[in-house]
C-alpha cells in the first residue's frame, strides 16, 4: 500500500513475521519486554481512526526494553530504557514487535525502584496522568484549596491520576459511566462518586463551584462542563478526547472565575519532563496499587483486547508481556 492510500484508508492490524533489516533507521536497538495498549493504539490496530502516517507500520506507543545495540553515547548493551511518544507507533515502526529500532533521544533510562512491567502499567496514560497532577501543582493548588475532579476515571489516566492525587491527600472526586466500578475506584482512593451523565449533556455556561481543579481525559461536552463549575481561580488540565475534541464552551469561567486550563501533551514532551514525571511516579504512587490498576496479556491477545478497550470494556492498564 502506498503512503498516499494509507492515509486515506486505515486497515484493521495484521501479524506478520518482518526481519531486523525491515524496521526503520535509529541509532539504538531494544528487546522490547513489555509494552501496552493506550486508546490511541486501539485506534490504530482497529483501523477506526487515521492514526497511521504511513504504511508499512507496526503500533504501539509505549515500550520497556532492554538495548541490544547502540550507535549512541547514551545507552549500552544491556541498559533497561523506556519510551512513549514521539511518534513511535505512528510514523515510526513501534512496541508490537519483537525488536524495535529507534532514536536515542526518545529514550530514558527505566528509573531506579521501577520495573519493566510497571514502568508499562503506568504507560503514555498514568505518565500523562501525572503530567496533568504537576501542571496543577504548578498552578498553585494544594489540598487546602477542595477537591479535584478525574474524569474518565476508570481509564488508564483516570486511574493513575486518582491514586497520586489520593496519596498527596487531595479530595478526589470520580467521574464514571459505570457505576458498578465504584468499589475499584475508592480503592484507588476516590471520595466521592458521580455519574459521567451529569457532566456529558449541554450544559450552562457558569454553574455551581464543585471542585478546586480536575484532570480531563475526556474533552467535549464534558470538559465545558468541567470548567463551568471550577471553582474561582481553579485550575483544570486537559489531556484527552474520549467523548470529542470539540470544546463546547464559553470564556465565562475564564473571565468571571479566573479558571485555567492547561492543555497537557506527552507525545512530544521534553525529556527532562518525562523524567521528572517518572521520578514523581516512583515516589508519589503506591506501586501496590497497579496490579490492581493493570491486566496482564499476551502478544496474540492484542487485536482482540484493542477492540475492547475501544468498546470500553478495559478497565485501567493493558500490560503486554513480549518477551
Amino acid at each position: 500500500m502506498t503512503r498516499e492510500e494509507g492515509v486515506k484508508q486505515q486497515n484493521p492490524a495484521i501479524v506478520k513475521d518482518i526481519t531486523l533489516d525491515d524496521l526503520m533507521p535509529g541509532d539504538v536497538t531494544v528487546q522490547v519486554k513489555y509494552t501496552t495498549i493506550n486508546y490511541k493504539d486501539a485506534l490504530a490496530i482497529t483501523g477506526k481512526s487515521p492514526i497511521l502516517r504511513t504504511y508499512p507500520m507496526i503500533p504501539g506507543i509505549d515500550l520497556a526494553g532492554e538495548v541490544v545495540s547502540s550507535q549512541s553515547d547514551k545507552f549500552k548493551p544491556g541498559d533497561k530504557v523506556l519510551l512513549n511518544g514521539f511518534g513511535v507507533g505512528e510514523t515510526h515502526m513501534g512496541a508490537f514487535s519483537g525488536m524495535a529500532r529507534l532514536k536515542s533521544e526518545w529514550l530514558i533510562p527505566q528509573p531506579e525502584g521501577l520495573s519493566g512491567w510497571q514502568a508499562m502499567a503506568i504507560g503514555t496514560a498514568g505518565y500523562t496522568a501525572m503530567l496533568c497532577v504537576m501542571a496543577l501543582e504548578r498552578a498553585g493548588l494544594t489540598p487546602s484549596d477542595g477537591p479535584i475532579l478525574v474524569t474518565g476515571a476508570n481509564g488508564g489516566v483516570g486511574s493513575v491520576a486518582i491514586s497520586v492525587l489520593s496519596k498527596l491527600g487531595f479530595h478526589v472526586i470520580a467521574s464514571t459511566g459505570r457505576a458498578s466500578e465504584e468499589p475499584y475506584l475508592k480503592r484507588l482512593g476516590a471520595k466521592e462518586i458521580i455519574d459521567r451523565n451529569e457532566l456529558s449533556l449541554p450544559g450552562r455556561p457558569l454553574g455551581k463551584e464543585r471542585w478546586a481543579g480536575a484532570v480531563d481525559s475526556v474533552g467535549s461536552f464534558t470538559l465545558a462542563n468541567v470548567l463551568s463549575q471550577t471553582r474561582y481561580g481553579g485550575s483544570v488540565a486537559c489531556c484527552g478526547l474520549a467523548q470529542g475534541m470539540d470544546l463546547p464552551a464559553s470564556v465565562a469561567p475564564f473571565i468571571l472565575r479566573g479558571v485555567t486550563l492547561h492543555g497537557i501533551d506527552s507525545v512530544m514532551a521534553p525529556i527532562e519532563r518525562r523524567i521528572e514525571a517518572y521520578r514523581r511516579l516512583v515516589s508519589d504512587l503506591d506501586k501496590d496499587l497497579l496490579t490492581e490498576v493493570a491486566t496482564e496479556i499476551g502478544f496474540d491477545d492484542i487485536i482482540g483486547k484493542a477492540e475492547e478497550l475501544l468498546a470500553g470494556k478495559v478497565r485501567g492498564r493493558l500490560v503486554v508481556t513480549m518477551s
